[in-house]
């Protein structure tokens, strides 16, 4: 009996020690590189869990797997003049129309794209209090009287905060609503008509002369002029949840949430964004503020999952979809 406890206990030793150790060489250290960048290009973008990777990596080769994956650097203008906007909605007592909910879930993650084929009908807004306090997408979306949206830029408090700073520069109606008008910022626009602008490096004043009426900073650039700016790895940013806009070249946007965190959506790469919008038609495409913040509303209904333990997260700003004006 001593003689199979003896046995027992180093096997269970082996399991409780060695067999961890073993995985974390082979994973760190081995062979299996593609779950090694995943591990830490996941774990470098949410802020709370680096230690997955800078416990195991040098400095130097974080940044080197992060360099390999990110997308590329495009600094190139747009081709604004191959966008050509077809589709406009009359009036129409029926806010949904012209308007496509689809489901783009895989085997690892929940997503959903909604469809805008009239772009006329997207929009920056932003919480009434902003700068103080924001508010959820489903609160921005009621407040504006609007069929649906998506959340749009990040912000500055912390994890706890109230959502109410916005990072970067805002643009709503036309108007600057943050006090940062100096610099150049990564932002998507829309510009006086209806076609969406991307840019990794835009100053305010650039913005004011193509008259961009709604602008937020945000990124990366996922896809310009119809190429994509990711050609190998996952994108940099791991496995989160996503929140992405895009628009077709007859003007069409497409809003994209995908959920993550979750046992039954883990979440989605960029790479993995990029790819749905390359399939259904994007020309230009854009990230947005992911992870909790990520939420999707159509037609007073909550789309996604939100991984927010408390459900929405408040937020400084939202892409809407305005209602048609009734017959």
């Amino acid at each position: 009996m001593k003689k199979f406890l003896k046995i027992f206990g180093g096997f269970l030793l082996f399991q409780i020690i060695y067999i961890p150790l073993i995985c974390i060489v082979l994973i760190y250290y081995g062979p299996f590189t593609n779950i090694r960048d995943m591990i830490v290009t996941t774990s470098m973008t949410t802020m709370r869990h680096q230690y997955f990777a800078t416990f195991f990596l040098s400095d130097e080769q974080i940044e080197e797997i992060l360099k390999r994956n990110r997308p590329e650097e495009i600094l190139a203008d747009q081709n604004l003049d191959d966008i050509k906007i077809e589709n406009t909605t009359e009036s129409s007592a029926d806010p949904t129309e012209g308007i496509e909910l689809v489901d783009v879930s895989s085997k690892t993650f929940k997503g959903y794209l909604l469809i805008v084929k009239d772009p006329s009908r997207v929009k920056l807004a932003t919480a009434p209090r902003l700068g103080k306090v924001g508010s959820t997408t489903s609160q921005i979306i009621e407040a504006n009287d609007a069929i649906g949206g998506i959340n749009a830029g990040g912000f500055a408090d912390d994890a706890l905060g109230t959502g109410g700073k916005p990072s970067g520069i805002i643009i709503e109606d036309g108007k600057l609503k943050t006090t940062n008008a100096y610099g150049s910022y990564s932002i998507v626009g829309i510009d006086k008509d209806n076609k969406m602008i991307v840019s990794n490096s835009m100053t305010y004043s650039r913005m004011k002369q193509l008259n961009i009426q709604s602008a937020v900073s945000f990124g990366p650039i996922i896809i310009i002029n119809g190429q994509p700016t990711i050609r190998s790895g996952d994108g940099g940013w791991g496995i989160q949840p996503r929140t992405a806009i895009g628009q077709k070249k007859d003007g069409t946007i497409l809003m994209l949430v995908i959920d993550g965190r979750q046992a039954n959506s883990l979440g989605a790469t960029l790479k993995n964004v990029q790819d749905i919008f390359l399939q259904y038609g994007a020309y230009n495409a854009f990230n947005l503020d992911g992870g909790a913040s990520t939420t999707m509303v159509y037609n007073n209904k909550l789309v996604n999952n939100p991984s927010d333990i408390m459900g929405e997260r408040y937020v400084p700003c939202a892409f809407i979809i305005t209602k048609p004006k009734a017959k």
